[in-house]
């Protein structure tokens, strides 16, 4: 997958505050992305986030 950083993502399952987009802050091995809805950040193993990607749209 072509993800870069700043590219905000669509993801299947909603986060607790009800935002399904994310933004990526940090692209390697690792993503770290930030909640579009409340700033909470994560950092997640690529393979997984992969997984849970939706749609992509470029910054």
């Amino acid at each position: 997958m072509d993800i870069k950083v700043g590219d905000i993502i669509q993801v299947k399952k909603k986060h607790p505050c009800g935002a399904d987009r994310w933004e990526i802050l940090r692209v390697g091995m690792d993503f770290k992305m930030k909640c579009t809805g409340c700033g909470h950040e994560i950092m997640l193993p690529r393979s997984k986030a992969e997984k849970m990607i939706k749609t992509i749209q470029p910054k």
